[in-house]
């Protein structure tokens, strides 16, 4: 769907008054070389929304309004100016428990509250939060497949897991069926990788890594359009491996310490003076003349 010159105009308005930092992402310099005119005839800009770590269940010092933070997103992005084509969270959809029974019933009212989103089409994945205590079986029953791929106007969208291991690694089975996946694509397609945790060693002793990423990101190196999108990390962080940029989103239950920037990755605290800081979303959009990703962050509205 085209947005109309209006709707563009509305959403630009909003982008500019997010307060955020539009930048684009892709090969060095952040901008993608435009494919001939034929091959740039097929696509189609359009823009969707990414939320992450909504940790639902959590109740802690690190936000005292937990019980509300993601209805107050749901809110916020169904006030959006411009409908987005769709909307993915990336992982940690609930706070982790050890008891099956209580895993199910947070992934259930997760579930409820998201179904209020005006958007119909969300795509899940699952964080080591949702997924590493039962191999992601109970998220499934809820959500579908943990790794899955899927095509939006010209753009090809594979989802990752690697969380269910609760070592952190992707596995062979899955990076087999990523090469497989990748192997239907042209070398100068449109790739936008979904995953939970950072598939680089960002921070290692904190868990900020995967364990086998440098695999996946050799199978993905090849191609000449790739971006990353993830979570795990609750804050803005922006990194390039080759061509390929990684981008992480921000919380949407509570901020955590810059990578490696003390000992242990405790929550910030949480400042009654400034109630959601640190907390947000991300709109992505995808213009296709020259290929790039425009990407705008938004604090949690009303939290």
């Amino acid at each position: 769907m085209k947005h109309s010159d209006n709707s563009r105009r509305d959403f630009l308005r909003l982008v500019a008054a997010g307060g955020g930092v539009v930048y684009l992402s892709g090969l060095p310099g952040h901008a993608l070389a435009a494919a001939g005119n034929a091959m740039a005839a097929a696509y189609d800009d359009f823009y969707f929304v990414q939320l992450s770590d909504s940790h639902w269940g959590y109740s802690g010092p690190a936000n005292p309004d937990a019980a509300n933070t993601l209805k107050k997103a749901v809110v916020a992005v169904n006030a959006l100016a411009v409908p987005p084509d769709f909307i993915v969270f990336t992982g940690d959809l609930t706070h982790t428990t050890d008891d099956p029974a209580e895993r199910r019933r947070r992934l259930a009212e997760f579930r409820d509250i998201a179904a209020g989103l005006k958007v119909k089409t969300v795509h899940f994945l699952a964080g080591e939060h949702d997924a590493s205590l039962d191999a992601g079986a109970a998220f499934k029953a809820f959500f579908g497949d943990t790794f899955y791929s899927f095509d939006h106007k010209g753009v090809h969208f594979i989802a990752i897991d690697n969380v269910s291991d609760p070592g952190g690694s992707i596995g062979e089975a899955q990076l087999a069926w990523l090469q497989q996946d990748l192997s239907r694509q042209a070398r100068e397609a449109r790739i936008v990788v979904l995953t939970h945790r950072p598939l680089f060693d960002l921070v290692p002793k904190w868990d900020w890594a995967t364990r086998d990423g440098a695999k996946a990101i050799d199978l993905l190196m090849p191609y000449a359009n790739v971006v990353v999108f993830y979570g795990h990390i609750h804050q803005e962080n922006h990194h390039m491996t080759g061509h390929i940029a990684h981008h992480s989103a921000k919380s949407l239950i509570f901020a955590l310490p810059a990578p490696g920037s003390q000992d242990k990755r405790t929550p910030l605290d949480w400042d009654p003076a400034a109630p959601g800081k640190g907390l947000g979303f991300r709109e992505v959009e995808a213009e296709v003349r020259p290929v790039a990703y425009a990407i705008q962050e938004f604090p949690a509205q009303g939290a």
